[in-house]
């Protein structure tokens, strides 16, 4: 059985980086911080840790980081079934991790009623739609949205619908840059908008319909959703957005769908662990509740 003392040691060196700030959060001295991890690194026969600023895991303690998450998360679990919520604190506190674009366009909506009603707070992690899963597969949440429909083992997933992302530029960046048409030789030299390096939907699209990798074109990485779609409003490129987070601007010709063909719907999952908490189980049933219908409704409704 893997010792408490020292597995508590090792988290806190991993969360704040070194081990003097992680003797802070655990009340004890540095020293006292490096021999419970000395021992456990003893114990499993491995080192754990680079000593370096801020402190890294090795393999063997990315292993070891993965179980004691996932582990804290079951606990977590275990006590809010079981207490209703923690000691200290009247609200729930559960870690989901979702994709961007949903946060910016329907997530919180959802969500806001039952999490005003239910005193439920949130600890959201963001990364790509095709990412997500990775962070529920290594424990450090308890649910997620997500592209892929591959189900973990212990987990349940369910269907969402399907957003709808286009690409979009304003009609005076179309005319500064395509006026001649949308083509392979005004692609290689327009700037496009991406909203990070894990973004795949751009330039799979480009390289679709016209044959051109991200290393032929001009690009800036917007890493946030609101200034994406900000960055394509102000010309500096065009780029794919969810056609829901745009409808207004498409509506009213601040900005058109530049190529027709590129329109691709990404289907979202949402996964959980079969033993959900009491709260986890009330915003499944809200976001399986009103998913559906928002992402029919928009993928029903025209394309300017």
């Amino acid at each position: 059985m893997l010792p408490h003392k020292s597995c508590e040691a090792f988290l806190a060196v991993v969360e704040t980086g070194s081990f003097e700030q992680a003797a802070l959060r655990l009340c004890i001295t540095a020293s006292a911080v490096t021999l419970r991890v000395q021992r456990l690194e003893k114990e499993l026969g491995n080192t754990l840790l680079l000593r370096e600023r801020p402190c890294r895991v090795t393999a063997t303690g990315q292993k070891l980081l993965e179980h004691l998450q996932h582990q804290r998360l079951m606990e977590q679990n275990l006590l809010q079934q079981l207490k209703g919520q923690s000691d200290n604190n009247t609200f729930f506190k559960l870690n989901i991790a979702s994709n961007a674009d949903s946060l910016q366009t329907w997530l919180l909506e959802c969500l806001q009623p039952t999490l005003i009603q239910h005193r439920i707070t949130l600890n959201l992690m963001l990364d790509d739609q095709s990412r997500t899963h990775e962070l529920m597969e290594t424990g450090m949440v308890n649910a997620c949205i997500s592209s892929e429909l591959l189900q973990l083992k212990g987990c349940t997933t369910h269907a969402l619908g399907a957003m709808r992302y286009m690409m979009v530029a304003t009609p005076e960046f179309k005319q500064l840059w395509f006026k001649n048409g949308v083509n392979r030789d005004s692609l290689r030299h327009a700037p496009a908008v991406i909203f990070n390096d894990k973004d795949q939907l751009h330039c799979n699209v480009i390289r679709e319909l016209y044959g051109l990798s991200m290393q032929s074109y001009p690009y800036h990485f917007i890493p946030s959703s609101a200034s994406f779609v900000e960055a394509i409003m102000l010309g500096l490129g065009y780029g794919m957005v969810p056609e829901m987070q745009v409808r207004k601007q498409l509506n009213t010709a601040q900005l058109l769908c530049l190529i027709p063909d590129a329109h691709t719907d990404v289907h979202l999952y949402w996964h959980h662990w079969k033993q959900q908490s009491e709260p986890l189980k009330m915003l499944t049933s809200v976001i399986l509740a009103h998913t559906q219908e928002i992402f029919i409704q928009n993928l029903e409704k025209p394309s300017a």
